[in-house]
Formats: C-alpha cells, structure tokens, sequence
C-alpha cells in the first residue's frame, strides 16, 4: 500500500497535470500554491465564456462552492456537465451546504452530474445526503466524522461517486470500499481552507492515478502527513501554511513509510 501511494505521487509529479479550478475567493492563492508545491499545474478560472473550453484540455476539473453567486453556479454547471460528456474527472467540495437553501440547489444539482469524488467534512456530506443532524456552524462541521459514514455510503450509492469525509479522522467510502486516514494535525483547522486544499489535491491526483477511490485515499494520506510535518516545524498557524508547502514539495517515500496510520 505505501508503494501505491508513493507512485500516485510519483505520477503526479511526472505528468504535472492541468487542474482547472473553479474554486472561492478564500482559498484561490492557497490552493494554487498547494497544487504546484505537490507537482500539478493549477488554473484558476469561472468565466461562463470558457470554462467549457477549459474542462476539455485539463486533466481534473475541482469545483468548491465556499463563495456562490449566480455566475459562479452557472460556471460550474456548465463545467460539470462538459466534464460528464467529454470524461474529465471531477471532484465537488459542497462547501458550507446545510447552511443555506441557495447552497443545499447549488450543490444537489451539481452532484446530479456524477463527480467521480465528493469530499468534505461531516456537516457537508450530512446535508449533501439529506441526512438528520447535518447542522453547519458556517462553512465548519458540527459533528464528528464518524457520524457522516453511513451518510457517506448512501451518497456513493445515488451518486456513484467516492465520498471523502475529512476531519480529525478521514474517511475514504466506495461501495464496499472503505478507508480510516489518522493522520494530521489539530493546527490543522486554525488554518482557513485546508479541507479545500484537501479537495485541490484530491483533483490533482484524479488526473494523474484515474481511480477515483485511489486518488481520495492517496491525495489525503499525503496531505494528512505534509500538515503534521508542518505542524512540528510551526510556531502557529501562520507559519503552518508555510511549512505546508515545504512538506508537499519535498514528500518522500521515507516520509510516508514512516508516518502513515490507516485502517
């Protein structure tokens, strides 16, 4: 397992995929810099006039709905849908969904178009599956991941896509297929966005290994072990975000045989 792991990130990295992004405000500069750091090539773009265009020579199409207004929506609908018909990968973070009714349509209709992943936290994949106790507090979760799994599995089931629920423990679900990634950092969450980084990488890995539940699994072994690299050189938060970088451009096999905790 460690060496399948290790060679998705060796694919990454010698393929350097194109991940287009249609991603919020918050996380455009972070997630960029992740992508680049763990060897893909990010663009960053939402214009209804290409995205289209975008989706058909990329190698994953990430869509993160953290900053919604009706351009946006449209973008990403139109995304999807050329994503579906031409075979691009694509993953769907529904951020902050349970929040609002505007976000619950935005979201639900674009899981219509079948991503090949979903990812985040438990809150999210509650609402997403219209399960109970999905309360937000924003865009943070409110329960604990473990709560989310058979939630989680319901959604692979009408969805066909993976489900990665992310938190203190993170869970990969597929059918029968099922993963628990210990690792991490509480610092972690003091940093805004790492579970849209999470999803960036996610995307990155779609492009390079193809296996949707490879890539969710391997893209958050890997950044679980980067944040608690990064954690032990940080001072704070601050700092985090920095060392972040440093620990997904310089991950190595050593790294991972070492630091991995999985069930």
């Amino acid at each position: 397992m460690i060496d399948d792991i290790w060679n998705s990130l060796r694919e990454v990295r010698a393929k350097a995929p194109l991940v287009l992004n249609i991603t919020n405000y918050v996380v455009m500069n972070s997630t960029a810099n992740a992508l680049l750091a763990v060897g893909a090539s990010p663009i960053m773009a939402h214009s209804t006039e290409e995205v289209e265009d975008l989706v058909a020579v990329t190698g994953a199409l990430v869509v993160n709905i953290g900053t919604l207004s009706p351009p946006w929506v449209a973008a990403m609908r139109l995304a999807a849908r050329k994503a579906a018909a031409v075979g691009t990968p694509w993953v769907l973070d529904p951020v902050g969904v349970g929040a609002t009714a505007y976000r619950n349509g935005a979201a639900a209709g674009l899981a219509a178009f079948h991503p090949a992943a979903v990812r985040g936290n438990a809150s999210e994949i509650l609402a997403l599956a219209g399960a109970s106790g999905a309360a937000t507090k924003g865009v943070d979760s409110t329960v604990r991941t473990e709560a989310s799994i058979e939630a989680a599995a319901k959604l692979t089931d009408a969805t066909g896509s993976v489900v990665a629920v992310t938190g203190r423990t993170d869970y990969v679900i597929f059918g029968d297929l099922r993963r628990a990634i210990h690792n991490g950092h509480p610092m972690m969450a003091r940093v805004t966005g790492l579970g849209c980084t999470a999803t960036a990488l996610i995307g990155a890995f779609l492009a390079a290994v193809r296996d949707p539940f490879e890539a969710c699994f391997h893209a958050l072994v890997v950044i679980g072990i980067a944040g608690e690299v990064a954690a032990e050189r940080a001072a704070g938060p601050g700092s985090l975000q920095m060392h972040l970088l440093d620990a997904l451009y310089a991950f190595d096999r050593e790294t991972l045989a070492r630091r991995i905790r999985i069930d």
